[in-house]
């Protein structure tokens, strides 16, 4: 939805929150505005998201990150200067960025209808700069118009937690309807509402001892709450890890019936230990999930709408990133931790 910009006046700097080296925390500098470029838009953000992605990057665990680097890609912001080229994208629309940032359209991948794993992809937050700053500028082709639903801090979440969260929920199939969620955090609460709209029960396991978080998804609807030191009370269909602990993997393929499927939906996961054939035996599967696409998004944020999904999220201030990614690292946060940059949204 359209929103005025007649009253934004675009600034030559910005604030911004900077990766200058892995390991260290992020540091607040003072940043030229960027200038889009034919195919692009600058966009003023409104809130962006701070993923368990970004963690990953900030400590190095992400190997190939460009720095400096602003870091940020569950982006919600209002376009304010378009490039000559861009054609779908109006100035004052709402728009959401993900992490898919760009792809070529050309490689065998991309030719097959997997950009996702497109070999000269550049992703928001790593490989080019994201939404931990005032501005931001995005390929026009790999932005998502937003109703004024989501045009705040609540849409932020979508953009990672929501995309990978349903990207990891369709590779478990339609015939699961018992489903196990390893790791409650930001994706999952997206996750059981979607998975309790369209009638499936959802068993939420949370880091031992998080009494906090298995009362958070018990009051989001799941079926049964418990740490990773409990067996689930019945046998799973499926098991959608979200935890960067591999140790989980051999948990959940105990967890899981025959034929049952196990989805990793991180980014990057500790070593997966040696576990004995059986527990992978009678064709259960493990997988992983890579990026997202686009069609992801529109579907997704589509059926979002629909639930509609709603989002818990704990609103910092930009200069406090690093306290925001500390909380997120110590397990302090329930739902989503997001930057907010227009306290008016």
């Amino acid at each position: 939805m359209p929103h005025s910009v007649d009253k934004i006046v675009i600034p030559e700097t910005m604030a911004g929150m900077v990766l200058e080296r892995t390991g260290q925390p992020l540091v607040m500098r003072t940043l030229p505005v960027p200038q889009p470029s034919a195919r692009q838009v600058l966009a003023k953000v409104i809130a962006c998201g701070v993923c368990r992605t970004d963690l990953h990057i900030v400590d190095g665990e992400l190997t190939a990150p460009k720095l400096p680097l602003i870091p940020g890609h569950e982006i919600i912001a209002t376009v304010v200067k378009t490039g000559k080229e861009v054609t779908r994208i109006q100035n004052g629309a709402i728009i959401g960025i993900p992490w898919l940032g760009y792809t070529c359209g050309t490689c065998k991948y991309c030719r097959n209808g997997q950009e996702n794993l497109c070999e000269k992809a550049l992703f928001t937050g790593y490989t080019i700069n994201g939404g931990y700053a005032g501005f931001t500028v995005a390929d026009e082709r790999f932005c998502f118009p937003l109703s004024a639903q989501y045009a705040n801090a609540s849409g932020a979440p979508l953009m990672c937690a929501g995309l990978i969260g349903y990207r990891s929920y369709t590779m478990i199939g339609e015939h699961a309807t018992k489903i196990g969620i390893y790791g409650f955090g930001a994706a999952a609460h997206i996750l059981v509402q979607l998975a309790k709209y369209q009638h499936k029960q959802v068993f939420a396991v949370t880091r031992e001892g998080d009494m906090d978080a298995q009362k958070f998804a018990l009051k989001l609807g799941a079926v049964w709450a418990g740490d990773s030191e409990q067996s689930p009370p019945e046998k799973l269909d499926a098991a959608i890890i979200f935890a960067p602990a591999g140790n989980l993997v051999p948990k959940a393929l105990l967890a899981v019936d025959k034929g049952g499927v196990v989805v990793c939906g991180g980014i990057h996961m500790s070593d997966i230990p040696s576990f004995p054939y059986r527990l992978l035996w009678e064709e259960r599967v493990i997988r992983s999930v890579a990026n997202l696409t686009r069609s992801d998004g529109d579907n997704f944020l589509k059926m979002a709408a629909q639930v509609p999904i709603q989002t818990e999220t704990q609103a910092y201030p930009l200069h406090l990133a690093n306290e925001a990614l500390n909380d997120l690292r110590n397990g302090k946060i329930h739902g989503a931790a997001v930057l907010v940059m227009d306290p008016g949204h």
